[in-house]
């Protein structure tokens, strides 16, 4: 077992949380929009709950107290609570090339107890590839009746910035997209390129556009919270509302990887909606994950957990009143997070996204 142990100071934390230098000399549109902070650092404990997995995306847990993975490269694994693995059978052909394949994975118990497995990937077409999701009943380790559901349009022959996260409740489902490499698309209303997109039993709908690449997204008491990808630079946390624009590829508190301007060499725009937090340098974030208000640790309650790809680790954010009041920086030497699973109990599940690699079971300690 690994264990992390770190002085807890019994006051309120008040130097801003160390990032690095700034790509861009923007100025936060108001106090802690970036760089908040720094929290008083947690003891946790870290063991390894499974291993042997190939770069891991997403992670969903089952009523029955098991686990479904999805691996980029096209895998999808039941995982017990003794960290034993089998793959399901019965999911979608996927085109794992570049930052495509198996993507995100999202369970629903529905009115008849059946267990539907909802996920999100990458397929050829022709032309190109495209950013799909669908949807199976899971029976004995088989995705039974798949059926594909939603289709990214148009069709775009890149290999990044897919997206994409997949959020299911009782009659909505929520589907993150990002801008293929082609920001030109975003703004086009026509496109569900740069946009989230919000289904329910009438059809599909444009939610909110403006986004590079989301790749984290959860509900927090029932609002919609988003990260997404910026440039060098600029990495946003949101949350999302209809028919609101945030602004890419017009505005961004990034600059663009040559070092040039973006867009309008703008961070804030009247017409655009601004992050409610955002990182410079990046953190490239992957997942996140909400913690209980109600949990037995206090420390956490309501906090969110945001996965992070560079410099890698975990992100705590004290949320207050819809602002980033506080960030710890978690599990910095673990390397690339794709995505964090808030247990019941209180615990995290980690994905660190890397060939044969390892999902760790992290606690707070009491």
């Amino acid at each position: 077992m690994w264990r992390f142990l770190i002085l807890l100071i019994p006051c309120t934390a008040f130097a801003e949380v160390e990032q690095g230098t700034a790509n861009s000399a923007f100025t936060p549109a108001f106090e802690s929009q970036t760089r908040a902070p720094e929290l008083p650092n947690t003891e946790v404990e870290v063991s390894v709950f499974a291993s042997g997995f190939d770069f891991p995306w997403g992670i969903a847990p089952l009523p029955d107290s098991r686990f479904l993975v999805s691996e980029r490269g096209g895998l999808l694994k039941l995982v017990d609570e003794s960290g034993v693995q089998t793959v399901v059978t019965g999911g979608p052909e996927v085109d794992a090339i570049g930052q495509g394949g198996l993507l995100d994975v999202a369970v629903f118990l529905n009115i008849q107890n059946e267990v539907i497995v909802y996920l999100t990937y990458v397929r050829a077409a022709e032309g190109g590839r495209v950013l799909a999701a669908g949807q199976g009943r899971l029976v004995d380790g088989v995705l039974v009746n798949f059926d594909e559901f939603f289709e990214q349009s148009p069709i775009v022959n890149t290999t990044k910035h897919f997206g994409s996260r997949i959020i299911v409740e009782e009659e909505t489902i929520w589907i993150t997209t990002g801008d293929r490499g082609s920001s030109e698309l975003v703004q086009n209303s026509e496109t569900t390129v740069g946009k989230i997109i919000r289904i329910d039993e009438i059809g599909a709908e444009i939610w909110s556009t403006g986004h590079r690449n989301i790749q984290g997204a959860i509900l927090r008491d029932g609002e919609l919270w988003t990260v997404e990808h910026g440039p060098r630079g600029g990495d946003e946390l949101n949350r999302p509302e209809q028919g609101l624009n945030y602004g890419w590829p017009t505005v961004s508190y990034g600059v663009d990887y040559s070092g040039a301007e973006v867009g309008e060499g703008v961070a804030v725009a009247e017409e655009f909606e601004g992050p409610i937090y955002y990182w410079d340098p990046v953190i490239a974030p992957g997942g996140m994950g909400a913690y209980p208000s109600n949990s037995a640790f206090e420390k956490w309650r309501g906090d969110l957990f945001v996965s992070s790809l560079n410099p890698g680790g975990l992100m705590r954010l004290k949320i207050e009143e819809d602002r980033v009041v506080g960030e710890e920086r978690i599990l910095p030497d673990v390397g690339r997070v794709r995505d964090v699973e808030v247990l019941a109990n209180g615990d995290l599940l980690v994905l660190i996204d890397a060939p044969n690699a390892d999902i760790l079971r992290v606690t707070p300690i009491q």
